[in-house]
């Protein structure tokens, strides 16, 4: 009779031992452990992913929209059609068209004070556009430091067995040592993607920043271009491009 054959892995192999420790059982205790940093980090992350969907959902189609309603404002001055540019302003819920509405309800005022009164209004709409974003940018700095807190906790912790047991080696200070690890790794991985959340809104921000300036200026220079030619203007002129 042939004797059953023996496990190609002990228990207490090393490749058995290396498998335990790389399972999602053993990752997640490691976690537990660290609950002190990796709590923390948890709710970075959170209100990061948060505040980049909402800052994301928001500036969905808001350039393009933006560009249009600048385009029929300018077409209704360079008709001379005063109202007809307030009600296209009026109608609209876009965040650049209070600045329209604004500077259209001035008169008889210079180039340079419409300037300042859109640029009062883009320093606002500005405001509004980063709202939260310093949420991301608080994460992305904080994290590298909470996950090293949690490294350091981890090492004290392990330091504190090898004082305990009396015993020294690997075997007796892997469980802390390698939460001290997962603390570095979570603090690292949060910062990443903060940073990453952070840079792409600060990049749509400067991209609609630059939508409002262009259109700002373009209604100031369509203002000016139909008081320079009242009367004179010719039939068919399609004002400035």
């Amino acid at each position: 009779m042939q004797s059953p054959r023996p496990p190609l892995i002990s228990p207490t192999s090393p490749l058995d031992q290396r498998t335990r420790m790389f399972s999602a059982e053993h990752f997640i205790d490691l976690i537990i452990m660290g609950w002190l940093s990796n709590v923390p980090l948890a709710i970075g992350s959170i209100v990061s992913i948060s505040v980049f969907c909402e800052r994301v959902w928001s500036f969905r189609g808001l350039e393009a929209a933006s560009r249009q309603l600048a385009a029929k404002v300018i077409d209704q001055l360079v008709r001379r059609d005063l109202e007809g540019a307030r009600r296209a302003c009026t109608d609209n819920a876009l965040p650049i068209a209070g600045m329209f509405q604004e500077a259209l309800g001035w008169e008889n005022v210079s180039a340079d004070d419409l300037d300042r009164v859109f640029a009062t209004r883009r320093a606002e709409l500005a405001r509004g556009l980063k709202r939260g974003v310093w949420m991301i940018g608080t994460v992305g700095s904080l994290a590298p430091f909470v996950g090293l807190f949690g490294t350091v906790v981890g090492i004290i912790r392990a330091f504190g067995v090898m004082s305990e047991s009396g015993e020294s080696g690997f075997d007796v200070v892997s469980a802390n040592l390698s939460e001290a690890l997962i603390a570095t790794a979570a603090g690292l991985g949060v910062a990443i993607v903060a940073l990453i959340f952070f840079n792409y809104l600060q990049t749509r921000i400067g991209s609609l920043n630059a939508v409002y300036a262009r259109s700002s200026e373009r209604v100031v220079q369509a203002l000016i271009y139909v008081e320079s030619n009242a009367g004179e203007m010719p039939a068919g002129d399609e004002g400035p491009q």
